[in-house]
């Protein structure tokens, strides 16, 4: 398959609301190329998700894969490889936490987020199976991030505090450190 591009942040297509797909197009030759083409940029790219605008395709499909295990947002569980199609969000509890966000589409930048920690997503997979998962914390957050490019959204719209967005390079040398510390 292929390594596409990654549109960056003023790309008219990230700002555009993703169409649904037909019953007909899932499980398509086009679709199972366009998912292969997805996972090799996201490996390339070393993302853990990907939405199909984010490669110049508005339409409503991303791909997410967590490894699990522990990582500075805490043990995380394993998401396999999985494409979701026309997915969908449910809030399962409105309480809030934030992440400090980095996208593909949004290169060198990071930026502090809150959004709901507790969800549902439903999706169908490539065959046109329903998938139903229920997620909480950093994962519920990864599910989101992902999903709102399909709205045409990224993750600077839902910034409360543009003092919070900041370079990589100044997140790892400064804020980083700080949310390592220990608490007292």
């Amino acid at each position: 398959m292929a390594v596409r591009k990654i549109i960056r942040m003023g790309h008219p297509v990230l700002r555009t609301v993703a169409r649904p797909l037909a019953p007909d197009e899932i499980g398509s030759d086009e679709l199972h190329r366009l998912v292969a083409d997805m996972i090799d940029t996201l490996h390339d790219y070393g993302g853990i998700g990907l939405a199909a605008p984010q490669v110049a395709e508005p339409i409503r499909l991303a791909i997410v894969e967590l490894p699990g295990g522990p990582s500075r947002y805490g043990e995380l569980p394993r998401v396999p490889l999985t494409a979701f199609v026309n997915p969908e969000i449910e809030v399962l509890d409105p309480a809030t936490a934030g992440y400090w966000e980095g996208c593909l589409s949004v290169p060198g930048l990071r930026g502090f987020v809150a959004r709901p920690q507790h969800i549902r997503v439903r999706a169908l997979d490539l065959s046109g199976e329903p998938i139903e998962m229920v997620f909480e914390g950093f994962p519920a957050t990864v599910f989101q991030h992902e999903f709102v490019h399909l709205d045409g959204k990224l993750y600077v719209d839902r910034m409360t505090d543009s003092s919070k967005l900041v370079f990589d390079e100044e997140f790892e040398r400064y804020i980083l450190p700080v949310e390592a510390e220990p608490s007292a």
